[in-house]
């Protein structure tokens, strides 16, 4: 107790002489602080060291989680920016590569890349089956990249532990063209401060990521001259036209591109009167329809006969197992919304759009649009549960405030695009012509593209849309490459396609270098 006393009374001592240090060097070199003066947050870490099983191979590494403050040119801070880092140990790294991965969106965090595939912990989940109810269950990845790449999970402003500071605003963040900078900035400040210039580098996007991929392939070579080994898209939204367009009535190729996923839904819930055998010649049969008549009819609208529009919709509804009736009263315009609550309508079902393998009940058989994702009702609470104990429980963050899984940002999203090479603003973005320009500017960088038959969100005719529109060179054709899979948007809860994923991921990384 008398230690203590001794303790307690230094302490104070130091307090009131470092506080009369403070006063002084307030009063001589700084102003008062008002409640006009932004408070400047520090950026906090925690690093833990682990190790992993991973293709035959035992792997020591340091993982770190935590933040780092960006500031802009002024020297101001803008936003934190959170990540979560993983370094294998005693390795050369300026050879070994470096992934930065992100999901999409926007808004959402990297959780799901995080526990889904990518990381050295993966959430447990049942394929196809829906189970909210813990205890959940985590189980080291041995299909994790981290023995190929030194892998950096990303969070964009808004999501996860990454927010605007000091007089930034999250709108100055949020839009495709701010996004693509601030990530870009993020990626050029985190090699400068790990020294990892000579590395080897890769980005991989998922979804929304996949747009925002190909805007900071292009801007990662042009404001930081920082050139790329690879691009890896997963499940890719490029553009408004070709992947968004459903719902949006005179963008006729979006229902196009969509008409092959609505027909592989169709064959994987015995939906199909005639259910061929091989489902891949179906869906080559249904993508000729959907180019050589469907568009056809979209593209003439009133002008088309009703002859042609009956033929038409008789196909259209063999072909996804609905009624040609129902696409003759939609005008032969079907949303996903629509799809998934009519095709299994009888049975009181409706299909996930995510993944529309994925089937539940439905709480309005009547209804026109889903109430719910069944996939999400799947996975979500799992993943989330689970990423939040391995969290704070493994790598040992201590945060006072929430990581945001999905933030709100989608209704003020400025989805405008400076296209590259001119000054002009389009209204909707594509950046898989910023992708394209990165091509031709490095010739070397690769590209892998990773899509599922049953994704609604993105549909894999919209992903080869994307691709065949980049405006390329033959002789550059090639730097792009297409794997797909036997599941949706985020193929890698199907374990076949989680084996498959890793497999296609580490031959780019392997081939790139």
């Amino acid at each position: 107790m008398k230690n203590l006393r001794i303790f307690l009374v230094v302490c104070l001592a130091s307090c009131l002489s470092l506080t009369g240090n403070l006063a002084l060097a307030e009063t001589e070199e700084t102003p008062p602080a008002t409640a006009d003066t932004p408070i400047e947050p520090e950026a906090v870490t925690f690093a833990s060291e682990h190790e992993i099983q991973v293709a035959g191979q035992r792997i020591a590494y340091t993982a770190t989680a935590g933040t780092m403050l960006m500031r802009d040119e002024e020297g101001k801070a803008i936003a934190e920016f959170g990540f979560t880092s993983y370094t294998r140990n005693g390795s050369d790294t300026a050879s070994r590569p470096i992934m930065f991965a992100w999901n999409g969106g926007p808004g959402s965090a990297s959780m799901w890349l995080h526990m889904g595939v990518l990381g050295p912990q993966i959430t447990s989940v049942e394929d196809l089956q829906i189970n909210g109810k813990g205890p959940f269950k985590r189980i080291d990845n041995q299909y994790s990249i981290i023995d190929k790449v030194d892998l950096v999970m990303v969070d964009p402003v808004g999501t996860g532990y990454s927010r605007a500071v000091g007089e930034a605003e999250s709108k100055d963040f949020w839009g495709v063209d701010n996004d693509i900078k601030s990530v870009s900035d993020f990626i050029a400040q985190f090699v400068t401060v790990n020294n990892r210039w000579a590395s080897p580098k890769y980005i991989l996007g998922e979804s929304y990521g996949g747009m925002r991929a190909g805007g900071v392939s292009l801007d990662l070579l042009t404001r930081h001259g920082m050139g790329l080994n690879g691009v890896i898209l997963v499940s890719p939204y490029m553009d408004v036209a070709g992947g968004g367009g459903v719902g949006v009535a005179n963008l006729v190729v979006g229902y196009t591109m969509t008409l092959s996923t609505y027909a592989a839904t169709a064959w994987f819930h015995d939906a199909l009167e005639n259910k061929p055998s091989d489902f891949k010649a179906f869906l080559a049969e249904v993508d000729a329809f959907a180019i050589d008549e469907y568009m056809s009819a979209l593209v003439k609208g009133a002008r088309a006969s009703d002859s042609e529009r009956r033929a038409v919709a008789e196909k259209l509804g063999a072909y996804t197992g609905t009624s040609a009736d129902y696409w003759l009263a939609a005008n032969l315009r079907v949303t996903e919304g629509q799809f998934v609550q009519e095709l299994m309508r009888k049975r009181g079902q409706l299909a996930g759009r995510v993944d529309s393998r994925f089937a539940s009940f439905t709480t309005n058989a009547l209804a026109e649009e889903m109430p719910f994702d069944p996939y999400m009702s799947a996975v979500g609470p799992a993943f989330v549960s689970t990423f939040n104990d391995y969290y704070r429980r493994d790598l040992g963050v201590e945060m006072d405030r929430k990581y945001v899984v999905s933030g709100r940002l989608y209704a003020d999203w400025d989805r405008s695009h400076v296209q590259p090479g001119s000054d002009w603003t389009s209204p909707v973005a594509d950046t898989g012509i910023d992708l394209a320009h990165a091509i031709i500017r490095n010739p070397n960088m690769k590209v892998l593209v990773q899509q599922g038959y049953f994704d609604l969100a993105t549909p894999y005719r919209a992903t080869e849309y994307f691709i065949d529109q980049m405006p390329l060179p033959e002789s550059l054709r090639s730097n792009v490459s297409i794997e797909y899979y036997q599941a949706g948007h985020m193929m890698y809860v199907h374990p076949p396609s989680l084996v498959k994923f890793r497999k296609d991921l580490a031959s780019f990384v392997d081939g790139s270098q």
